[in-house]
Protein backbone atom coordinates (compact mmCIF):
# COMPACT_ATOMS: atom_id res chain seq x y z
CA UNK A 1 0.00 0.00 0.00
CA UNK A 2 1.63 3.08 -0.96
CA UNK A 3 0.96 6.95 0.14
CA UNK A 4 -2.43 5.95 2.06
CA UNK A 5 -4.49 9.26 3.31
CA UNK A 6 -3.86 9.42 6.64
CA UNK A 7 -6.22 12.47 7.27
CA UNK A 8 -8.40 11.02 9.03
CA UNK A 9 -6.44 8.33 10.85
CA UNK A 10 -7.12 7.83 14.53
CA UNK A 11 -3.72 6.19 15.97
CA UNK A 12 -3.71 3.74 19.19
CA UNK A 13 -1.30 2.30 21.20
CA UNK A 14 -0.57 -1.63 20.71
CA UNK A 15 -1.73 -3.42 23.70
CA UNK A 16 1.63 -5.06 23.40
CA UNK A 17 3.83 -1.78 23.61
CA UNK A 18 4.75 -1.59 27.41
CA UNK A 19 6.01 -5.30 27.56
CA UNK A 20 9.28 -4.63 26.09
CA UNK A 21 10.24 -1.77 28.02
CA UNK A 22 7.85 0.82 26.54
CA UNK A 23 8.81 0.30 22.60
CA UNK A 24 5.57 1.72 21.88
CA UNK A 25 4.03 1.44 18.52
CA UNK A 26 1.03 2.69 17.19
CA UNK A 27 -1.62 1.51 14.94
CA UNK A 28 -4.50 3.08 12.64
CA UNK A 29 -7.03 1.33 10.87
CA UNK A 30 -7.42 2.71 7.39
CA UNK A 31 -10.08 2.07 5.07
CA UNK A 32 -7.90 -0.35 2.96
CA UNK A 33 -5.51 -1.66 5.16
CA UNK A 34 -3.74 -0.14 8.34
CA UNK A 35 -1.05 2.14 9.21
CA UNK A 36 2.14 1.72 11.83
CA UNK A 37 4.16 4.26 13.68
CA UNK A 38 6.87 4.39 16.65
CA UNK A 39 4.68 6.38 19.35
CA UNK A 40 7.56 8.90 20.01
CA UNK A 41 8.36 10.10 16.39
CA UNK A 42 4.65 11.02 15.22
CA UNK A 43 6.41 12.43 12.21
CA UNK A 44 8.72 10.04 11.26
CA UNK A 45 8.05 7.05 9.12
CA UNK A 46 5.12 5.03 8.73
CA UNK A 47 4.42 1.75 7.72
CA UNK A 48 0.95 0.93 5.39
CA UNK A 49 -0.59 -2.37 5.22
CA UNK A 50 -3.63 -3.04 2.91
CA UNK A 51 -5.49 -6.00 4.35
CA UNK A 52 -3.96 -9.15 3.26
CA UNK A 53 -0.85 -7.78 3.91
CA UNK A 54 -1.49 -6.91 7.99
CA UNK A 55 -2.96 -10.56 7.94
CA UNK A 56 0.11 -12.14 6.67
CA UNK A 57 2.37 -9.92 9.07
CA UNK A 58 0.69 -10.59 12.37
CA UNK A 59 0.25 -14.22 11.30
CA UNK A 60 4.28 -14.21 10.87
CA UNK A 61 4.87 -12.65 14.44
CA UNK A 62 2.61 -14.97 15.49
CA UNK A 63 4.82 -17.55 13.94
CA UNK A 64 7.65 -16.66 16.02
Amino acid sequence: MSNPDLTDAVWRKSTRSDLNGGACVEVADLRDGVAVRESKDKFGPILSFDAQGWRTFIDSLKSN
